[in-house]
C-alpha cells in the first residue's frame, strides 16, 4: 500500500521512515517533508499541510490507503474533518477532538470533570485579575497560553518579575495567541517528569511507550522553554506499576470522556505527566506524537507500525511489541540563537553515520547553493541505541563530538538524571 505523512519534520521523519520498513508498504509519501528524508526512500511532496484541497486530490490520484498526520496545527486546522469528509483514512484526531491539546481550557475542565488528576488552576482573559491571582497565590507558579505555542508557550515562573513578564507577553500583548488572550495559570509542581503515549481509537487505547524530554535549551535545564532539546526511552525511573497506573487512571477515563463527551478521539494521545509527592499529575495532553519523542519511542517499537495503524484504522486490535533489551537517546542539534532569535542558512556538511551506530532525523534544513543548510531553530536529531543508557548516550555524544558544526549548539546532559537513578 502507498501511505502519506503530513509534515516536514524530525517527528515526520521518523514516523515515515518506520512505515517505510513495512513488507506491507510500497511508497511513503510526505508532504511537505525535508530534504533530508530522501535519503531513507521518502518520497516528498510539495503540498503545503494547510492546502487541505490539493493534500485530498494528492491522496485520491495516488490512491493512498490512509493519512498520518504528524503536527499539531493540522489537527487544529481540521485536517482530519476534510479528509473525513472526502471519504478519505486518516490517522488522527478531528477538530473537536484535538482540542484535548489545542485548547488547555478544555482539557483542564474536561480533567476536573471525570477525575483525572491534574494540578489546580484558574483561567483567565484579564491581565490585572491573573496578576492579583498570582500574587495571591505567589511563586514558583506555572502560566501557559491557552491554544498552541509549539511547545514554548509555558513559563515556569520563579519569580514575580517572570510571572509578570510571562502575562503582559501573554495576554498583553498576544504572544502564542490565535484569537483572544487567555492563560491557565496552576500551581507548580515537582517530581518526576515523563511522557507516556497510547494509540487511540475510540475508548479503545493501546500503550506505545514512554520517553523523557527535555524542555529547556541549556544544560542543567537552564534557559528558555523550547520544542524539545534531546529524549530517551524508556525511563528507568518509571516502574511497570506506575505505567498501569497512568493507563488506568488517566489514559482510560480520558478516552471515555471525550466519548462521553461526544469527541471520540482516533490517532495519538500523548500524556505529559509527573510523579509528584502527592501522587501521579497530568501536566498537559497532545493530540499526536511529540517531538523529539517519537524519534526514540520508535526506535524501541518492536513492531510492524504500518500493520498496527492499519488494524486500528480497521477496527482490529494490533500486536504492539517494545524493546524490552535496549535503549534509544538522542540529542537535538539547534542552530545558534535558538529558540529566541535563531541563525539561519547555516552550512551543514555532510552527515556520515556509518559506523557509528547512530540514526540522523532530519529536520531544519533546506539545499543551498553547495550544499545543505540550515531552515529552522532544530535542525537534525542524532539518535543512537544501546543496551544500557550509558552506552547509547555515549555513542550519541562521540558523533556529536567528532562532528561539530559552527553556528550549532546542542545540550550534554540528555539522559543523565536516569543514568544517576541507574547507578
Amino acid at each position: 500500500m502507498k501511505l502519506l505523512v503530513i509534515g516536514s519534520g524530525g517527528r515526520e521523519h521518523a514516523i515515515a521512515k518506520k512505515l517505510a520498513e513495512s513488507s506491507l508498504v510500497e511508497t511513503v509519501y510526505c508532504a511537505k517533508g525535508n530534504i533530508g528524508m530522501k535519503k531513507d526512500g521518502i518520497q516528498l511532496v510539495d503540498i503545503a499541510e494547510n492546502d487541505h484541497q490539493a493534500l485530498i486530490h494528492f491522496a485520491k490520484s495516488e490512491k493512498i490507503a490512509w493519512t498520518f498526520i504528524g503536527p499539531e496545527i493540522a489537527l487544529f486546522e481540521g485536517l482530519v474533518d476534510a479528509f473525513d469528509k472526502a471519504g478519505l483514512k486518516v490517522f488522527g484526531p478531528n477538530k473537536k477532538a484535538a482540542d484535548l491539546e489545542c485548547s488547555k481550557e478544555f482539557a483542564k475542565d474536561l480533567m476536573k470533570k471525570y477525575a483525572i488528576p491534574t494540578a489546580a488552576y484558574e483561567i483567565f482573559e484579564d491581565y490585572h485579575a491573573a496578576l492579583a491571582y498570582v500574587e495571591e497565590q505567589g511563586v514558583p507558579i506555572v502560566i501557559k497560553a491557552d491554544g498552541l505555542a509549539a511547545g514554548k508557550g509555558v513559563v515556569v515562573a520563579m519569580t514575580l518579575m517572570e510571572a509578570t513578564n510571562a502575562l503582559s507577553d501573554m495576554l498583553l500583548k498576544g504572544k502564542f495567541a490565535a484569537g483572544k488572550p487567555k492563560v491557565v495559570i496552576e500551581e507548580y509542581l515537582e517530581g518526576e517528569e515523563f511522557s507516556l503515549f497510547a494509540l487511540v481509537n475510540g475508548t479503545k487505547y493501546y500503550y506505545t511507550g514512554v520517553a523523557q524530554d527535555h524542555k529547556r535549551a541549556y544544560d542543567g535545564d537552564k534557559g528558555p522553554n523550547t520544542g524539545g532539546m534531546g529524549a530517551y526511552s524508556p525511563v528507568p525511573q518509571v516502574s511497570e506499576a506506575l505505567i498501569q497506573e497512568v493507563l488506568e487512571t488517566v489514559i482510560k477515563p480520558t478516552v471515555n470522556a471525550m466519548v462521553a463527551e461526544a469527541r471520540p478521539f482516533k490517532g495519538v494521545i500523548y500524556a505529559g505527566l509527573m510523579m509528584t509527592k502527592k501522587g501521579l499529575r497530568v501536566i498537559e495532553f497532545n493530540a499526536r506524537f511529540g517531538d523529539p519523542e517519537t524519534q526514540v519511542i520508535l526506535n524501541q517499537l518492536d513492531s510492524d507500525l504500518a500493520q498496527v495503524i492499519d488494524d486500528i484504522l480497521n477496527g482490529k486490535d494490533p500486536v504492539i511489541k517494545l524493546h524490552t533489551d535496549r535503549y534509544t537517546l538522542g540529542v537535538v542539534v539547534a542552530a545558534e540563537g535558538y529558540p529566541e532569535k535563531t541563525i539561519t542558512d547555516i552550512p551543514l556538511p555532510q552527515m556520515n553515520i556509518e559506523g557509528s551506530g547512530c540514526t540522523i532525523y532530519h529536520a531544519g534544513m533546506k539545499q543551498g547553493k553547495s550544499c545543505l543548510i540550515s531552515d529552522g531553530g532544530r535542525i537534525f536529531f542524532v539518535a543512537a541505541q544501546g543496551s544500557t543508557l550509558q552506552e547509547a548516550k555515549d555513542k550519541a555524544y562521540h558523533y556529536l563530538t567528532n562532528n561539530p558544526i559552527a553556528h550549532t549548539f546542542y545540550r550534554f546532559d540528555i539522559g543523565e538524571k536516569a543514568i544517576q537513578f541507574t547507578k
